[in-house]
C-alpha cells in the first residue's frame, strides 16, 4: 500500500528533560489506509503495507511495549508468517530501525534505513518518490542533540515527506482517484492534553495530503486556542 515513513526524534522539553517522540505517515491510493497501516506508541512506531497484515501492526507495537527490540520484533513476526513474501514492515524502536520488502511485492518497491527513520513503499512510479520521502524527513530533522530545534512540530514535517513522494510521482495507479492519508505521534513526554494534531486521518479524498495539511492546521489552530484558554485560568476540561 504505496508509501510510508517512521521516525524517532529526541528532544528537551521545557523542563530540560530528554525525551522521545514517534511518528508514521503513510499515504495510499485507496481508502482508509489509517485504519491498516500505522501504529506507534511511546516504544516505536511500525508500518504494514503491500499485502496488508494489520496484526504485523498491532503485535510489532506490542512486543515493542514488551521490551523488545524492533529488529527481533518484526522480524519474529515476519518469520511466522507464511505471506511474508508479499509484506513490507518496517519501523524504528528507541534504539534501532527495521525495513523489510517481501520479493513479491508489486513493483516498483523497495526501503530506505536511515539515521533515525525508515521509508519504504510499493506500486510506486519508481525510487525517486521514497528517496524524496527520506531527503525532505532529514532536511527538517532536529540534529543528534536532543536540545535541537526541528523545523515544527513532527506531524507538520510527517506530512512534508508525504508530499514531496507525491511530488516525485508516488502511487502508480493513476486510474483510481480514491486516496487516503493518515499520520500518528507518540512521545514519551506525559502531558495532560496530547496535541490534537498528533493523530489525524483523511480516509477517503481525491487530494488527501492537501487534505491532511489542512486538518492538521485546523487541529494546530484549535489546540493553540484550547491552550491559551485554560493556560488563563478558566475551568474546565479540554475533553469533550
Amino acid at each position: 500500500m504505496t508509501f510510508s515513513i517512521c521516525v524517532r526524534e529526541r528532544y528537551t522539553d521545557d523542563e530540560g528533560e530528554e525525551h522521545t517522540r514517534f511518528g508514521v505517515a503513510v499515504t495510499t491510493r485507496l481508502a482508509g489506509v489509517g485504519t491498516l497501516c500505522p501504529f506507534a506508541s511511546e516504544n516505536g512506531a511500525v508500518a504494514t503495507q503491500s499485502v496488508v497484515n494489520v496484526e504485523l501492526g498491532r503485535k510489532g507495537i506490542d512486543y515493542l511495549d514488551d521490551g523488545l527490540a524492533v529488529e527481533d520484533a518484526l522480524e519474529a513476526l515476519l518469520n511466522a508468517d507464511d505471506e511474508a513474501p508479499q509484506r513490507q514492515l518496517h519501523g524504528v524502536d528507541a534504539d534501532g530501525e527495521f525495513a523489510f520488502s517481501g520479493e513479491d511485492c508489486k513493483p516498483w518497491y523497495g526501503d530506505v534505513v536511515g539515521e533515525n527513520y525508515t521509508v519504504a513503499g510499493n506500486l510506486l512510479t519508481g525510487e525517486s518518490v521514497i528517496e524524496a520521502v527520506a531527503a525532505t524527513y532529514e532536511s527538517t530533522a532536529p540534529s543528534i542533540d536532543p536540545a535541537a530545534d526541528a523545523e515544527g512540530p513532527l506531524a507538520s514535517r510527517l506530512i512534508d515527506a508525504l508530499a514531496a513522494g507525491h511530488a516525485e510521482g508516488g502511487d502508480k495507479r493513476e486510474e483510481l482517484p480514491v486516496q487516503s492519508a493518515a499520520l500518528l505521534v507518540r512521545s514519551t513526554e506525559e502531558k495532560p492534553n496530547d496535541p490534537y494534531y498528533n493523530d489525524l486521518r483523511v480516509d477517503a479524498a481525491e487530494t488527501p495530503i492537501e487534505d491532511l495539511r489542512e486538518t492538521f492546521e485546523q487541529a494546530q489552530r484549535g489546540y493553540e486556542m484550547a491552550m491559551e484558554r485554560y493556560s488563563e485560568g478558566e475551568e474546565g476540561e479540554t475533553n469533550e
